[in-house]
């Protein structure tokens, strides 16, 4: 190397050493400014939230709007959420249940909404999950709703039949799925592949490509799937990176999935309704009366309001044989006066009508 090299690699180097110094001060500045807002909320509210869904939205909107490179929008948003979940972690860490085992892509979707600081807890069922929630015993929830692939997961939308339980906020995650073996297994030796039914069903068309005598055993969790191969000799199991790094496992062929678009949208439960954020959505569940043309009067407030319908599912309903519920999602906070005309409309022609909640639509 040059010396002209040398010396202006030395002074880049140094510069990045006063930066990371910068940064080192507004990020402690930061943390102790967060503790004086825990001071100052304690002595008006002992019961005070701390964690404030549609205040991190706004903050990380403002956030993507304002980068101007070269780290991506998301990229950037990521690292300001784990300054905060830190510093929120100083007032008063976040207790998150979600549907277990350790491992899982809820566990992932979790950590990506609240950061690493939250505390996240393992729950066996979704039921489970609403349950803690409900008790008090943490202060969210994080549970599967929709997969773009294999559709809605049923047990969430029944489940909100029977709580009380309010959405508070949602997070997309990209699923992707890879193949993993133990130190013991030999690749060409492969007869059985464990995985979740769900994880089978998006890797259909490639097992039956690359292993189509492969004995396919579906378990609970693709944590549990890793957790099996670790010392098995002849299997694999099809999961995702954290489940594989937790049981250290070698991954022999990366993104499985058929689709590279596969995406699960999680829902964040709590207790509490999410205040107006500026960029929100909101989930009901809505029962109509048996009679024709009950579908057109529930759709055509929505049309005329101009509400955008994101989402709209049919489920039976548990009070009467072949009656049925709608869950709809739309764009917009039940506070909004026109969002509340609306929902005041239909509820004059539904047989009953309940709001799970409006929340900050997803921004990682």
């Amino acid at each position: 190397m040059s010396s002209d090299a040398a010396a202006s690699l030395d002074a880049l180097r140094e510069r990045i050493d006063q930066l990371d110094n910068d940064i080192l001060h507004l990020i402690s500045e930061r943390a102790r400014c967060a503790q004086e807002v825990a001071e100052v909320k304690l002595d008006e509210d002992p019961g005070t939230r701390f964690y404030r869904p549609e205040r991190e939205a706004q903050v990380l909107r403002r956030i993507m709007a304002m980068n101007k490179g070269p780290l991506s929008d998301e990229e950037m948003a990521r690292l300001f959420r784990e300054v905060m979940s830190a510093c929120l972690a100083l007032e008063q860490p976040v207790k998150v249940a979600y549907l277990g085992p350790e491992g899982t892509f809820t566990q992932q979707a979790a950590l990506k909404h609240f950061g690493e600081s939250a505390v996240s807890l393992p729950m066996a069922a979704i039921d489970e999950v609403f349950r803690e929630v409900e008790a008090g015993a943490v202060n969210y929830g994080v549970v599967p709703v929709e997969n773009s692939t294999e559709g809605v997961v049923n047990h969430t939308l029944d489940t909100f039949l029977e709580s009380s339980i309010r959405i508070a906020g949602e997070v997309v995650l990209r699923i992707h799925h890879h193949l993993l073996v133990g130190e013991n297994t030999r690749r060409d030796k492969i007869s059985r592949i464990y995985s979740h039914p769900q994880s089978f069903a998006q890797c259909r068309k490639w097992l039956d490509a690359h292993y189509p005598h492969a004995e396919r055993v579906a378990v609970a969790s693709n944590a549990e799937a890793s957790r099996l191969v670790k010392t098995e000799w002849h299997s694999a199991a099809i999961a995702g990176d954290m489940a594989g790094k937790l049981y250290d496992l070698e991954v022999i062929h990366e993104k499985v999935e058929d689709r590279p678009d596969n995406s699960t949208r999680f829902l964040i439960i709590g207790n509490r309704d999410a205040p107006f954020s500026g960029s929100d959505k909101t989930s009901l569940v809505v029962a109509m009366r048996n009679q024709p043309g009950a579908l057109h009067d529930l759709l055509e407030p929505f049309h005329r309001h101009r509400i955008d319908m994101t989402r709209l599912e049919t489920r039976p309903s548990r009070s009467g044989v072949w009656n049925y519920v709608f869950f709809i999602d739309f764009v917009g906070h039940h506070d909004e006066p026109h969002i509340a005309a609306m929902l005041d409309e239909v509820r004059l022609r539904a047989a009953d009508l309940k709001v799970l909640g409006s929340y900050p639509q997803g921004v990682l």
